[in-house]
């Protein structure tokens, strides 16, 4: 993406809000199911108005097994091959709470900085460009039950850890516009 549109976008988006352009829904799901076979995806905590991108992000089960791509989990797959993981409906971008393993993942407004900058691999890993060699990595199970869903909702954190071949069912991501 050219600087000049990465500096417009955070800028269209306060003064249009987020329905400034199309784009392209996607969940971010991890490869690997794990245990939960509708797999897992990047989420928020929250469901609709009691959505709460301030708590940062964390893996659920995938709700497009219930036929569309849910708002909490659909970001903007245009703007992933540039780096920038826009979750369209609530307009925040993945930001990196911290360099180093363990850090946490946050939800904040775009701002195209360093800490919002990440690059989806063709290995399937998500690796911060603040904090080269560490991957974005869904927590070691078992999985926590959620309060919602039929069947029940299961979640795992979101952290960034050292890439690792000996992580790569719990750090290797692809994206998707439909459930498969």
């Amino acid at each position: 993406m050219n600087t000049k549109f990465k500096l417009w976008l955070p800028l269209a988006g306060l003064l249009l809000g987020p329905a400034a352009y199309a784009a392209t829904m996607v969940e971010v799901t991890l490869v690997d199911k794990l245990d939960e076979p509708r797999g897992f995806c990047f989420d928020l905590t929250g469901v609709g108005a009691e959505a709460q991108p301030e708590n940062g992000l964390q893996t659920v089960s995938c709700s497009s097994a219930q036929g569309q791509l849910a708002g909490d989990q659909a970001f903007d797959g245009d703007l992933i091959p540039d780096g920038t993981f826009r979750l369209i409906e609530h307009d925040v971008c993945m930001t990196l709470t911290g360099t180093s393993a363990g850090s946490s993942l946050a939800l904040e407004p775009c701002d195209g900085g360093k800490l919002q900058q990440f690059e989806h691999r063709a290995n399937g890993r998500i690796v911060a460009a603040a904090a080269p060699g560490n991957c974005v990595t869904a927590g070691e199970g078992p999985s926590q039950q959620g309060q919602s869903g039929d069947p029940v909702n299961l979640i795992r954190d979101l952290t960034l850890q050292v890439c690792d071949g000996s992580r790569n069912a719990r750090q290797q991501w692809r994206l998707r516009e439909t459930a498969d």
